[in-house]
């Protein structure tokens, strides 16, 4: 017997049809003689509805009311999903974030998970009682209902997983694991069977879409093991483990892609001590982060042009930013660019195989691409492209990295 957790995304419990495939993946779960506790999201949809409510109702919001209506999403999902397994056969009840209890900061909209009480759960799943949890939701040390931000409930389950000491934490979805890259660009994109931590978290953090980045840093932190499975069939998924459990390394394990980048270039800023603190600490200020970060060697010893990235959500406002701190920075122009995509080869085999890097240049360059920024590390190595290019770009490095399915 061993006890799981099992978390289920917006699109997996979107409708009461949708809630009892899941019931039942629960169901199978328990006749398997496994302890379960159930992380739910809620139903798709639900959560982007609650959000409108709240910006038709006030422009200006108080950040915990916020919480307290966009919470009540995840806790329809769990009421549903324990009737429903009642009505299986199945003894269930539902959880909120405050009842079990998920403490955390104060951080309204985003908050982060300091500890989670299991006095109230281990008992019951020991009795062969299954546990509904609301993902996505907490309670504040004032005692308030705070959320985790969007994909908050991957990190829930995690952090639940972790508290109860679980064998594994089962994430559905829509999809039926983790690819090399994006299936519906590369249809030669393999499906892994396993993935290192490690590597789940560059891939999570450069643009794949399968797990949340907090999430897959949690399990990698608390040694959590995953699988990325499909809520709509019964094809093995992907098992994100630790590094030692993964017997034979690829050298690269994936491509990933973020078309939400955008590029901005500062022309000609004095190459003095300090320049760059007066470039990245107004944007820091102003909650803008910068990513990937280029700076030229001044050929006149007195000005450079320094290049660097942000979310193209940010843009508007860094460079607000920075024509307002102008004549502190003392740049000639300011320039521009929406229409990039960074393009990341992730691999822990890279520690120890040469010539990755050199594979990237060169397929990139026999496809006539311009590399715009460059930036690496231990395991990765992403480049920033025309976004014109991202197509091209990930097909040729599938290829060229031996990724493509026979």
């Amino acid at each position: 017997m061993a006890r799981i957790v099992m978390k289920f995304g917006g699109t997996s419990v979107a409708d009461i049809e949708r809630i009892a495939n899941a019931a039942a993946r629960v169901k199978r779960e328990v006749e398997a003689g496994n302890e379960v506790a159930v992380v739910v999201s809620a139903m798709a949809g639900a959560t982007n509805q609650l959000v409108g409510y709240v910006d038709q109702t006030s422009r200006m919001y108080d950040a915990r009311e916020y919480d307290a209506v966009v919470a009540s999403g995840e806790q329809v999902t769990a009421g549903l999903m324990a009737l429903r397994l009642q009505e299986m056969g199945v003894a269930a009840r539902s959880w909120l974030g405050w009842q079990i209890p998920l403490k955390t900061d104060e951080v309204h909209g985003k908050a982060r998970i300091e500890e989670i009480g299991t006095d109230n759960l281990d008992p019951r799943l020991s009795n062969g009682e299954v546990a509904v949890i609301a993902g996505f939701q907490g309670v504040s040390p004032r005692g308030r209902i705070t959320t985790l931000g969007r994909g908050g409930s991957d990190t829930t389950a995690v952090a639940l997983a972790a508290a109860l000491k679980a064998e594994r934490c089962d994430i559905y979805t829509d999809v039926d694991g983790v690819y090399t890259t994006d299936p519906r660009i590369v249809s030669k994109a393999r499906k892994l069977a396993r993935i290192s931590h490690e590597e789940m978290l560059e891939m999570a953090s450069l643009g794949a879409k399968v797990l949340q980045t907090r999430s897959v840093e949690l399990a990698m932190n608390h040694g959590v093991r995953l699988q990325v499975l499909s809520s709509f069939d019964d094809k093995p998924g992907t098992l994100v483990v630790d590094e030692d459990e993964i017997v034979e390394q690829q050298v690269v394990s994936g491509i990933a892609y973020s078309r939400d980048e955008a590029k901005v270039t500062l022309v000609k800023v004095a190459d003095k001590p300090g320049v760059a603190a007066s470039v990245f600490g107004p944007l820091a200020d102003a909650a803008v982060n910068v990513d990937m970060i280029v700076q030229s060697v001044a050929s006149d010893g007195v000005r450079t042009d320094m290049t660097f990235t942000v979310a193209k959500t940010d843009l508007e406002r860094a460079v607000a930013v920075l024509e307002k701190n102008r004549a502190a920075i003392e740049y000639e122009q300011l320039i521009q660019d929406a229409d990039v995509v960074k393009i990341s080869v992730i691999g822990v085999g890279m520690r120890s195989h040469a010539g990755v890097a050199q594979t990237m240049f060169r397929t990139l360059a026999d496809k006539g691409i311009n590399i715009q920024v460059i930036s690496t590390s231990e395991i990765k190595i992403s480049t920033l492209v025309a976004e014109e290019y991202t197509e091209l770009a990930i097909r040729a490095l599938h290829t060229a990295y031996g990724l493509d399915a026979a």
